[in-house]
């Protein structure tokens, strides 16, 4: 039985003690640097979403967006104690009538802003078109899925955005 122990034993230590040859080197980083940062962009829009232009608008980005990008938009909801309250798009407000939708969709140019839904956009008190705040923040896609993107200050803080008012 010693003999068998023994034997284990010498065997687990040569096995322990062997060592491959090395790999071949990784890739470097999307920008040549290893561990670089991907950065993100924002901005902010007000805009008026009324009949004179369909209850949309669509804005061109100032930055680069690759194909593979995320375009994420917020409403500024309201105030409440100085605070921005932001929430994430599409965004339903719920009227006798029907309801209306704050809606966008993205391309690699642009990002269209629009009012949606089942009620009568021309009833509408100018509170719900008129001086919309928006925040835009493109995300590139190697971020998707870590973060919970409902929360505005956690991706601005995460991404290290500042935004800024375009219009």
């Amino acid at each position: 039985m010693t003999r068998i122990l023994s034997f284990i034993a010498v065997f687990a230590l040569l096995l322990t003690s062997c060592e491959g040859p090395q790999g071949p080197p990784g890739f470097d980083g999307f920008d040549g640097q290893d561990g670089g940062i991907i950065v993100s962009s924002a901005f902010e829009i007000t805009l008026d979403l009324d009949a004179s232009n369909n209850y949309e608008y669509i804005e061109a980005y100032n930055f680069e967006v690759f194909p593979t990008d995320v375009t994420l938009v917020y409403v500024l909801w309201e105030t409440l104690n100085g605070q921005d309250i932001w929430r994430l798009m599409p965004q339903t407000v719920q009227f006798n009538d029907g309801n209306l939708v704050y809606n966008y969709d993205f391309t690699q140019l642009d990002v269209r802003f629009f009012l949606d839904g089942t009620t009568d956009f021309s009833l509408l008190d100018a509170s719900f078109t008129q001086n919309q705040v928006f925040r835009v923040v493109v995300i590139p896609a190697d971020n998707i899925g870590k973060t919970d993107y409902s929360n505005i200050e956690v991706v601005m803080a995460l991404y290290d955005i500042t935004a800024f008012t375009k219009r």
